[in-house]
Order: structure tokens, then sequence, then C-alpha cells
């Protein structure tokens, strides 16, 4: 038992409302398998949440891990490492594939690198001398490139050419008898051969880890091979600590508590675009009775019971999907929270929140400080890209009865996410016809990316350690995989209709339900049906406002 969720293998639930969640899980776990430079991830930011790149050392700029390296890094440390925070809902998607999707990628590179430390064993802490000075010259040409001048740039290159023709006349000059200069040869040779060795398997390697990148985008269903997630024997003390932290991830993407951080709205489910409201007096349809008396559960087990049957319609059209309907426990926090802290005791079961506690919030904890409660319908539309959620909450305060509904829409991934690998390449001057070009393709590994490849296979046995030399990726915080790289629905046409349908139907099946609980129970609703009819009305010309900056 840890943070009140058991981790003994139990009955194996198919979780409802993954299907169809594909576009969104594999883009984010495409990343894993990118090798763009690390900076690209910036290209993602939105509104809200920023990713940082903690700097490594000046000096050691050939440590510099790329995208795929950094994000996977980070995904498992945030997700997986022990002791971590909790983490916000990623709605949407699975986060446990582009979990293992890293996992997976770092398998990859791992294996790669165990290749790459013994080449530099065997031909370069050998000869360690000749190994210094050729990454000397590549380290002054990661500076030179780094200025992003031209000329610097021209340098370096001559810098290379002339340390090469260099090292062949010393070849040439050293004498042929004794020990050391048939060593200085060597010292010069030998690396050089493993470098032409560690290529071949550098290339091999990315071209593996491009095909999973491009088949997770075509939908070839590429899967993540994770065997050290599944303990052979008790003694594998590793592979059952990443079961669990597995498992953890799973019972938290199925937490029924979630936060409201101000104008970001919901953490997870995007920001509030809409809100409409029905708060009338509760007057007996009886001059001289009083109503029969009833609770706010009352009110939200029928808008429940009610909105099951959205799916349901009188005519023959697609209509709504079959839509995920829970209720939520919302803890408020601040804008600027840079974490949360998930409810804990005897009410709280392997992160779910259990139905005794949920209906005494919804009856009594309606003004002042506390946790609130909510009913919400959700969407996931456009294979996970589009996530809408409807918001209902019912609270009674004294004689007035008021039913708020809220419409929430969380975006795409962005772009960066979904574009596909693409072959590099040059464009260069005819031979002849000199006023024409042409486009080469480019070898996919360059000699600059083989040393550092190489450079850093001997450190990967301690993670931290190339973090502190070649810095890393920071992940934004509270950190949930869905709306951290999230982008705004609206500059989708077709999204932002989808968002803007929603409100309507599930606006009247609200107030149809409570109404009709409402003359259940000897109200006079006809306040309560004149309010209905105007928010029917008024819904219908529903557009995305931020609504939750008051223009106060």
């Amino acid at each position: 038992m840890a943070d009140g969720f058991d981790f003994t293998p139990g009955a194996q639930v198919p979780l409802s409302g993954s299907s169809g969640q594909t576009a969104a899980t594999t883009a984010l776990a495409s990343a894993a398998y990118r090798d763009g430079p690390l900076e690209d991830i910036k290209q993602a930011d939105n509104d809200w949440y920023q990713s940082g790149i903690s700097g490594g050392r000046k000096w050691a700029t050939l440590f510099t891990p790329n995208l795929g390296e950094a994000f996977s890094r980070a995904i498992q440390v945030r997700m997986l490492g022990g002791g971590r925070a909790p983490l916000i809902q990623s709605f949407g998607i699975d986060p446990q594939s582009v979990v293992e999707h890293a996992l997976a990628a770092a398998r990859i590179r791992k294996h790669r690198d165990s290749w790459l430390t013994a080449i530099m064993a065997l031909c370069g802490l050998v000869f360690l001398p000749g190994l210094l000075g050729w990454l000397l010259v590549f380290q002054l040409r990661k500076w030179a490139n780094g200025a992003g001048d031209k000329r610097a740039s021209t340098l370096s290159t001559a810098l290379l050419v002339g340390v090469c023709l260099f090292a062949a006349l010393l070849l040439l000059r050293l004498p042929f008898t004794g020990f050391w200069p048939w060593y200085a040869r060597a010292a010069i040779v030998v690396p050089v051969i493993g470098w032409v060795w560690a290529k071949r398997i550098c290339e091999r390697t990315a071209h593996d880890l491009r095909a999973r990148w491009d088949g997770l985008l075509s939908g070839g269903g590429v899967g993540a091979k994770v065997p050290e997630s599944v303990p052979t024997h008790p003694g594998q003390g590793a592979a059952e600590a990443l079961r669990q932290g597995l498992a953890r991830l799973g019972a938290e993407q199925q937490s029924n508590s979630i936060f409201y951080a101000g104008p970001k709205g919901i953490l997870g489910m995007g920001t509030r675009w809409g809100s409409w409201q029905l708060a009338e007096e509760l007057v007996s349809r009886e001059p001289g009775k009083e109503i029969h008396p009833f609770r706010s559960w009352d009110v939200i087990r029928a808008i429940h019971d009610q909105l099951r049957m959205l799916t349901r319609g009188p005519l023959h059209t697609g209509g709504f999907p079959t839509p995920s309907i829970r209720h939520w426990i919302v803890t408020p926090v601040g804008e600027g929270a840079k974490g949360v802290s998930r409810p804990s005791g005897s009410d709280v079961d392997a992160y779910q929140i259990k139905q005794h506690e949920i209906q005494r919030i919804c009856n009594e904890q309606q003004f002042g400080s506390g946790d609130r409660h909510y009913l919400g319908v959700q969407f996931v539309l456009w294979d996970g890209q589009l996530v809408i959620t409807m918001m209902i909450t019912v609270t009674v305060l004294h004689e007035t009865l008021r039913i708020e509904v809220t419409g929430y829409a969380l975006g795409p991934v962005h772009g960066l996410f979904t574009t596909k690998s693409s072959p590099r390449t040059k464009s260069v001057s005819k031979a002849i016809r000199f006023w024409e070009s042409r486009t080469v393709t480019l070898p996919l590994i360059e000699s600059d990316e083989v040393v550092r490849l190489a450079v850093r296979a001997p450190f990967t046995w301690y993670p931290p350690l190339l973090d502190w030399l070649g810095g890393k990726l920071s992940l934004p915080e509270p950190f949930g995989l869905r709306h951290a790289w999230a982008a705004a629905p609206w500059r989708h046409r077709f999204m932002a209709d989808d968002a803007l349908r929603a409100a309507t139907p599930v606006l009247r099946v609200v107030h149809k339900a409570a109404l009709k609980v409402l003359e259940e129970n000897g109200v006079d609703t006809t306040s309560f049906g004149s309010r209905s009819s105007s928010l029917s009305g008024a819904v219908q010309d529903a557009a995305p406002r931020k609504a939750d900056l008051y223009d106060a």
C-alpha cells in the first residue's frame, strides 16, 4: 500500500473513455523518438505553460541532449520518479502509453550507448592523448557553430580541415623506429577508426528511431517494448518499482479529484469559455403549504440520469458520441501554483474520493472554504485532439436554488508533435550550369553528432551527471501531459463549432431534469421555466469568451 493505492494484482477491468484517443497519444509519444534540437520544444509553449531548458556547462556543449533524449528523460523522472509530485490528469490521451514509449526509446538508446562505450574504451581510452586532441577540435567547432555567425562556421570547417592536414603530415614526419612514434601514430588514427565504427552504429539506431517516429504518426500501430517493467522473479526490485510506478500512473489518471487554477481554468480541462446560470426562489406551488424537502444531491442525481440519454434523439443522425459522465471534486489552487496536493485520508481510496464523501460535499460545502462538487459530461473528439467538458453544479442558499453550467475546452496538441521526420537536404549549385541549383540529400548523422553521442555514451550510467554537464528539459508545473502542450481549439473552425454546439443540448437536458425534480417536490416552477427559456434562447448565440477574467 502506497499513497492509498493497492499495488497487488487484481482484476483487470478495461477503463472506459480510452477508445479512439490515439492521435494525441501517438503525437506526444513520437517526441521520445525525435532527433531535433532541444530548443524546438519551446515552439509548443502556450499562453499558460512554458517548458524550460536548464543549461549545462558552457565548456561541455558536446554533452547537450537532443529533443528525444531530453523528453524521454524528463517524462520518466517526472511521471515515474520516486517521491514525485502529483500529476494532473491527461484527458483525451493515454499517458501510460506515452511513458512506455519514452521507456522504449531510452532502451534503444541505451543499447546503442553500450556499443559506443565499448568503442570509446577500445579506441579512445587506450589512446587518450589523441582522443582528447580530436575532442578539443570538435568542441571548438561546436562553439563556433553555436555563435550563429556564417564566418565562424566557415572558420570551424577550416579548422577541422587544417587539423586533418596537420595530422597527415605528422604521420609521415614522425620517426619509424621506437614505441612512442608508433603510439603517436595510433593515437591519431585509431580514434578516427573508432569514429567510423561509431557512425555505422549511430546511423542504424537513428533509422530505427525515425521509423518508430513515423510509424506512430502514420497509425502503424508501433508498440512500445518495455520488458524491464515485467518482473520475472521476486528479486527484481527495479522492475517491480517500475511496474508499481506505471500502476500508480494509471490510478492517478482515473482520479475524480481535479483543481481549479483561476484564469487557467480547471487543470487538464482547459480554460472556461462560457457560463450559464439559472437562479430563482424556491416557492411552494400550493399557497400555505411548504415544499417537500430535498437536497442538492437529489437534483444532481436526476441530471446525471438524464445526461446518460444524450446519445438518443428523435432523428437518426450521427449525434453525440457516448460521453463520460462523472462526479468531480474540485479543489481551488492559485493561478501561479507550482504544484497540487491530492486529498488523502479515510474518505479516499486509490486516488478516488468515495461516494459518501462526494454526496456530503455536494449537499453541504456550497459556501465558504473547502472543495466543491461538480457533475461533468465530457466529450473526447477528433481522436483525442479535442476535449469538451460541461460542468454542472447545484447550490441552495436560503431560498434560492442556483444551477450553473460552465463549458471548458482543451484544444489539440501543438503541431510540433504531429510533424513527421524529413531527410536532411541541402541546396547546391550545379557544376556546369552554376546559375541553377539542385537538392542533395545529406547523411542522416553528421560527424559532429557521432562525436556528441560517443562522448555522452560512457556517462549514461549516471544520468544526473549528464544533466549537469549538458542540461535537461524542465517540464511546466503543475504538470500533465495533455494540457502542457495544448493549443487553443478556436483556431480550428470545426473544433470550435463542436465546442459551441455541445452547450445547447446539455444545458436544456440539465434544466429539464432539474425542473422535473422541483415539480415532484411541490415547487412552483413558473419563474424557473421562464428563466430556462431565456437561457435556452441566449445559449444559441454562444461564443467563446474568457469567462474567468472578470472585468472588475
